[in-house]
């Protein structure tokens, strides 16, 4: 079975996700992140898909749920297929 074919994208160690339902990828490194983070996880809607390695990504979904992941935000942008857009000067 295909999964990119089903719409399921690998985040990370067999986990899967759903690429329509990303609002955005982030670092999870500033204060705002963490923040973020804390609240969530007393809601229990954050998911931790690295399997106890690093995490370098917070994916944030349009229902409220973050997913941390152990792949970095350009590596999973790839996967998802978005596309960043050109700055021009």
């Amino acid at each position: 079975m295909k999964l990119k074919q089903h719409g399921l994208v690998p985040v990370g160690h067999g986990n899967y996700i759903n690429p329509e339902r990303i609002v955005a990828v982030l670092y999870p490194n500033t204060m705002a992140v963490r923040r973020l983070k804390e609240a969530v996880r007393d809601n229990g809607q954050m998911l931790d898909a690295t399997h106890g390695k690093r995490t370098r990504s917070v994916i944030v979904t349009d229902s409220g749920h973050l997913i941390l992941s152990s792949n970095t935000p350009e590596t999973l942008s790839q996967r998802f297929g978005f596309v960043a857009p050109e700055i021009s000067s």
